[in-house]
C-alpha cells in the first residue's frame, strides 16, 4: 500500500501498489471501502509518508475516465494487504471491485510478485510511465478504479 483515503485516523480505502523490476513502486488499484475494524487496524499500524515518497506530486482520479481528483494520504509503502478479488478480467483488469482481506505482517514488502507478476494484471489501471512516479521528476496523472 503506497496510501490511503480518508484520513490517517479513520481510512476509507488502500490504494495498493507494487514494486516493478526496477524498484519504482506502481499504483495498481484501490479497494472497496474497509470494514470499521479493519480501519481501525489499519490506523493503528499506519507510518506518515517520508519525504521522497514515490507518489508525491502525483495526481490520482476518481476513476478510469475521470477527470475528478481523489484526495490520498500518502503512507510509507511497508505494509502488505491480503486481497481478495473474482478473477475475471475486462480488457486487462479486474471486472468486480477488489477487497481488502487483512494485512499480512508476515511478509515483506520484497516478498510481493513485482508489478507484472503473479496474480495482479499488469493493466490493473492505467498508469503514467515509471519515471514519473519517481520522486523529483514530473508529476504523473494516474486513474484509479
Amino acid at each position: 500500500m503506497g496510501a490511503i483515503t480518508g484520513t490517517a485516523r479513520r481510512p476509507q480505502t488502500l490504494v495498493r501498489g507494487r514494486l516493478d523490476q526496477t524498484g519504482a513502486l506502481r499504483p495498481v488499484g484501490r479497494s472497496t471501502p474497509l470494514r470499521p475494524d479493519a480501519a481501525r487496524d489499519l490506523a493503528e499500524r499506519l507510518a506518515p509518508a517520508r519525504p521522497g515518497h514515490p507518489w508525491q506530486g502525483v495526481r490520482f482520479t476518481t476513476s478510469r475516465g475521470s477527470r475528478t481528483p481523489l484526495d490520498v494520504v500518502l503512507a510509507e509503502p511497508e505494509l502488505v494487504a491480503e486481497i481478495t478479488v473474482d478473477t475475471a478480467l475486462e480488457r486487462g483488469s479486474w471486472r468486480h471491485p477488489v477487497r481488502f482481506a487483512r494485512l499480512r505482517m508476515d511478509v515483506p514488502v520484497t516478498d510481493v510478485p513485482p508489478f507484472g507478476a503473479g496474480a495482479e494484471p499488469a493493466s490493473g489501471c492505467p498508469l503514467p510511465a515509471a519515471p514519473e512516479l519517481r520522486s523529483g521528476q514530473r508529476h504523473g496523472q494516474v486513474r484509479m478504479s
